[in-house]
């Protein structure tokens, strides 16, 4: 069986414990399986540039990196990835700062970490790149004479060509991805995205079966939404609903409604949004004021990034003020927190809450509401309140959609989530966990690779997909402990 390669900007290496993260999960069985070698970023500033900093080996996997220069760091990693592309790619161009120079360091890191990777590298392997960070590396890896099949999945959304235009770089890295064999996105208007800009920014042509030729190449584009082991999370949440944690809460809560919010800090998140809808829902529906409240857990990111230092400024300003304009001494409309929190006692804060509120401006996937989903208990749901421009929501049309820009809407969608009766409760919940229980972080890594591989087979051969044995995910029956404190939501 081939051996997989996977490339990310991040390499979970053992001997830091990193091995908590979706990408980890999905791959990590794939990769023992096959055998693997997981190639990037250490994480770690060095004072010069190596080939390559070290090589660790757990079980059949093994974990090569390079380091990164303070100057790449901040031009690669801080500016151009985080400051330039993932605003663009949301659709928030007013957010990104263009300097030249970064976009250099882009390439050069890009370039390097492909000078690195190549010599590891065996005639059978199939390498799969990830993310935003890394658009150009299948192209260096061509220049360099690999031939192996290469994959391309991002993570995040795909903008139209007319927002991509404003970032000089782009057309050129459209044009390097399509040195891959096979692109995977998120979401079909994340493909049509791309294709369009591949189109009109590169030339390409569009082909039969979500394909595109250019230079001579054919690339295969598909959708291949991430999941969560909504299984596992479910039972994570009934632990932990009940831990002494959980009990805190509860009790604080004094039987009023919990309205939740779980993000990380960020422009692309919704979160000023949100605090507008919020306050307008307090303000049009005074009747539930000390019958809600509010914890919204924004855990900081990216510090050294300008628009998010700014952002929380601004978040920490308008809580203030929301909680000075409608708190009263025993009660107010929202608790911020803004560190991260364990995910197992989050799974069991979110099988507490009412409304699970997710609504960013715009989302790759957004994978905390799936996991709102599945840490619910099915005979008292809480309801998701979503935003139509998460790529969730194309799998969770059962949830009540919104749009985040319109803090009306957000505030009716709030007071009909807490109004609806539990047989609308458990109908839409229904819904909601039949599009994701019987899906996996290790079936969606699996459908990706079997893709590819068809993607590579001579255009002569019928392609017959790769044999994936898949078996049939365990029934989930939720026992709550006998001992209960108090209602479970008020």
């Amino acid at each position: 069986m081939n051996r997989l390669v996977v490339v990310s900007n991040r390499v979970p290496l053992p001997s830091q414990g990193a091995r908590a993260g979706g990408l980890a999960v999905a791959l990590d069985g794939l990769m023992e399986k096959r055998g693997g070698l997981w190639f990037g970023w250490s994480g770690r500033i060095a004072p010069g540039q190596t080939p390559l900093s070290g090589v660790e080996t757990e079980g059949e996997v093994d974990y090569a990196t390079i380091d990164l220069t303070q100057e790449e760091h901040d031009r690669y990693y801080n500016n151009f990835s985080n400051g330039v592309l993932w605003p663009l790619l949301h659709t928030m161009p007013e957010l990104m700062k263009f300097d030249r120079r970064d976009a250099k360091v882009y390439r050069e890191v890009n370039a390097r970490m492909a000078a690195s990777l190549q010599p590891l590298l065996r005639p059978t392997d199939v390498i799969w790149i990830h993310d935003y960070h890394l658009m150009p590396m299948a192209a260096y890896l061509r220049d360099r004479g690999v031939k192996n099949p290469i994959g391309f999945f991002l993570h995040i959304p795909f903008a139209a060509p007319d927002v991509l235009g404003a970032a000089p770089e782009v057309a050129a890295l459209v044009r390097d991805l399509l040195a891959a064999d096979l692109l995977g996105f998120q979401t079909d208007n994340d493909v049509a995205n791309f294709a369009a800009a591949a189109q009109s920014l590169v030339g390409a042509t569009k082909l039969a079966n979500q394909g595109l030729q250019c230079g001579g190449r054919r690339v295969k584009l598909g959708v291949f939404p991430v999941e969560i082991e909504a299984q596992g999370f479910a039972l994570m949440a009934a632990r932990n609903a009940y831990t002494a944690g959980g009990e805190r809460l509860r009790r604080s809560l004094e039987g009023q409604k919990l309205i939740l919010g779980v993000d990380r800090l960020d422009p692309t998140k919704g979160l000023m949004q949100r605090l507008a809808g919020l306050e307008c829902f307090f303000d049009k529906h005074p009747e539930w004021r000390r019958k809600a409240t509010m914890v919204q857990i924004a855990a900081e990111s990216r510090k050294d990034v300008g628009s998010y230092q700014a952002l929380r400024a601004a978040l920490d300003s308008a809580a203030g003020s929301l909680n000075a304009d409608f708190g009263e001494p025993e009660w107010q409309p929202l608790r911020m927190v803004s560190r991260a929190v364990d995910r197992a006692a989050v799974a069991g804060y979110m099988r507490l809450a009412a409304i699970g509120l997710v609504t960013p401006l715009r989302d790759g996937m957004n994978l905390v509401a799936k996991e709102y989903v599945a840490a619910q208990e099915p005979d008292d749901p809480g309801v998701l309140v979503l935003s139509r421009f998460a790529g969730a929501a194309r799998q969770l049309d059962a949830a009540l959609l919104v749009n985040p820009h319109d803090p009306d809407a957000m505030a009716d969608a709030i007071d009909t989530a807490l109004r609806m009766d539990i047989a609308e409760r458990r109908a839409r919940w229904r819904s909601l966990w039949d599009a994701i229980s019987d899906r996996t972080p290790a079936l969606w890594g699996r459908s990706f690779l079997a893709s590819l591989m068809r993607a590579t087979l001579p255009a002569s051969k019928p392609a017959k997909p790769e044999p994936v044995v898949v078996s049939s995910p365990p029934k989930l029956t939720l026992v709550e402990p006998v001992a209960q404190v108090g209602g479970r939501r008020g």
